[in-house]
Parts: structure tokens; C-alpha cells; sequence
């Protein structure tokens, strides 16, 4: 009776497909497909769309937008051909170049600092101690917090009448009074690195405490058998193999970095005066501030330009790209 139904049911849909004509047929060119390499194509073509649909056409879509003139509040004007006019008015734009400097400023000491304290914390994790997963669940509740409640969190206790942080470094005697963190130009970009080493180090806890976990510890043993020393373990075992998930972790926190200006929207505006404008603000400003759209997919097409050679370059040096 099971072998029956097969039968019946292949009959059946033969007999429908045979009402149609034989070019309409999928089942013939299918089968003559699936015989040779070129399935194997076939079958990336349903990923292949949804990634068009999804990356590339978003991202062709603002680089042709950069070469045309858009500006929202002037909709009579239309989407004009500029050529290369924005590109030459950015980068003779005194604003480009700060923002530049800044967002440099900003992306370096954002990666360097929460990765070395998030390589210390997956070392110290890494250790057997008992309630190791409350502690892993605490210390990553910074990066699980919403950057929304986080800026706000951290505007209230760098407040320079109601903060925190005020009270206790005037009680210790460090500051004569409390001082406005986000409102000084000199201290306003420490203390945005200041919140960002606090949200992202635990994003690189995660991945590096993931990838020391895969390291045998049979390779520390015979290292010690050898006569090798805790950093000679470190630098000769732990470190090269973990450098793959240090180069992904680097170049996915360094590209969140550079994107994400909501630290800056919350915490300064921008300010005072340019001193914590980076290029993300500088785009967000741009579209959404003035509605010149045309002008801020210029300035991102550069940000996508400085990343793109960015990463280039930090996996050619990594040497990950050659293993």
C-alpha cells in the first residue's frame, strides 16, 4: 500500500504537467540541470537575491545617490546630476576634516581600550571559580543594555550638579568641584572613551572567552613540560590561536565603532563645538538635521571607503587572510 501511493501520486502529476507544454515543463530542465556542476549554482541563487535585495541595493543605491543633488526641503529642485561636486565640496569642508580626525581619535582608543580589558577579563573568566556564569551574565550587561538607557545612565552620573562620580571625586579630594564632563571641550572625547570602554569591552569578553575555551589544554601542558613560563604560554599558544577571533572581533567593533554615533547624539550633540563631531554624526546631522540627503550618502560613501581599506589592510597584516 506505501509503495502504491508514490505510484499514484507520480502519475497524477504527470498527467497534470502533460497538459501543458513541453517548454513549460520544469521537471525535464531540472533533472538535466541537477546532473551537472552547475546545481550547485542553482541552488545559491535564492541567497544570492536575498543578499541583492538586502546589502547590495541599499548600498548601490546611496553610492548613486551621492552624485546626485537631494535636498528634502527643496523637493521642486528633483534629484539633479551633480557629478563628483559633493565629493570635492566635502573634502574642502573644514567639518569633514575634524570629524575625520575625531572619528580616528574615537574608533582607535574604542578598540584598543575595551580589548584589553576584554582579553584580560576572558583570561580571568576563563579560570574554574565558583558562580563563574553569574559573573559572566553581570559583566555583560553593558553590552546588552540598550545604547538609549546606557547614555542616559551615564549623562546622570557624569551630571556636573546631581553626578555620581562628581560627589565621590570631590569627597576624595581629586576635583576641587564638580565638573562638566560632556560640556568641556577637553574633557568631552575622554569621556565619551571613558562610556565607550565601559559598553564594549564586554563585546570582546564574549568572543575571546569563546575562543580561549577552544584551546586545548593539553598544549599549556606540554609547554610547561618544555620549561615555558605564563607568558611564554600567552604569546606562543594563547595568542596565535586566538588570532582569528581577535581579527573578526577588531574589525566588527572597529566598523560599530565608526557607524554608531548614538553615544554622541545622546551624551553631546556633537559639541561643545566640534570637539566630539565625528563623521556618523556628521552624516546623521547632515540628513536628518539639514535634509540633505545627497551630501550625507557622499560623506558615507567615504566612511564605507575608509572602512572597506581599513579592513583590507588589517587582515593583510593580521595575516588571516593567508591561512
Amino acid at each position: 500500500m506505501s509503495e502504491a501511493m508514490p505510484s499514484k501520486l507520480q502519475t497524477k502529476l504527470q498527467s497534470i504537467l502533460a497538459l501543458y507544454p513541453r517548454w513549460l515543463n520544469p521537471l525535464p530542465v531540472i533533472g538535466s540541470i541537477s546532473e551537472t556542476r552547475y546545481w550547485a549554482y542553482l541552488m545559491l541563487v535564492p541567497g544570492l537575491l536575498l543578499i541583492s535585495v538586502v546589502i547590495f541595493y541599499p548600498v548601490f543605491s546611496g553610492i548613486r545617490l551621492s552624485f546626485h543633488e537631494y535636498k528634502l526641503l527643496r523637493p521642486q529642485l528633483g534629484q539633479p546630476y551633480v557629478g563628483l561636486k559633493q565629493y570635492v565640496d566635502l573634502f574642502a569642508d573644514d567639518v569633514f576634516w575634524i570629524s575625520l580626525k575625531n572619528t580616528i581619535i574615537f574608533g582607535v582608543f574604542n578598540v584598543i581600550g575595551p580589548f584589553t580589558l576584554g582579553l584580560i577579563t576572558a583570561l580571568a573568566l576563563k579560570r574554574a571559580i565558583r558562580g563563574a556564569s553569574i559573573v559572566r551574565t553581570v559583566i555583560l550587561m553593558p553590552w546588552f543594555m540598550p545604547s538609549v538607557v546606557a547614555g542616559h545612565m551615564w549623562a546622570l552620573l557624569l551630571d556636573s550638579r546631581l553626578g555620581v562620580i562628581n560627589d565621590i571625586l570631590v569627597r576624595l579630594g581629586i576635583l576641587e568641584s564638580y565638573h562638566p564632563w560632556f560640556a568641556q571641550p577637553d574633557t568631552a572625547m575622554f569621556s565619551l572613551l571613558v562610556v565607550g570602554l565601559w559598553r564594549g569591552f564586554p563585546f570582546f569578553a564574549l568572543l575571546l572567552l569563546a575562543g580561549l575555551q577552544a584551546v586545548s589544554e593539553e598544549l599549556y601542558e606540554a609547554a610547561s613540560v618544555d620549561g615555558a613560563n605564563a607568558w611564554h604560554k600567552f604569546r606562543h599558544i594563547t595568542v596565535p590561536l586566538l588570532m582569528p577571533v581577535i581579527v573578526v572581533s577588531v574589525t566588527l567593533r572597529t566598523i560599530g565603532v565608526v557607524n554608531s554615533p548614538d553615544l554622541m547624539i545622546i551624551l553631546t550633540g556633537g559639541g561643545p563645538g566640534l570637539a566630539t563631531h565625528v563623521l556618523s554624526f556628521f552624516a546623521f546631522q547632515t540628513a536628518y538635521a539639514s535634509f540633505d540627503f545627497g551630501y550625507a550618502a557622499a560623506i558615507s560613501v567615504v566612511m564605507l571607503l575608509i572602512l572597506m581599506v581599513f579592513t583590507m589592510i588589517y587582515l593583510r597584516v593580521s595575516g588571516v587572510d593567508r591561512a
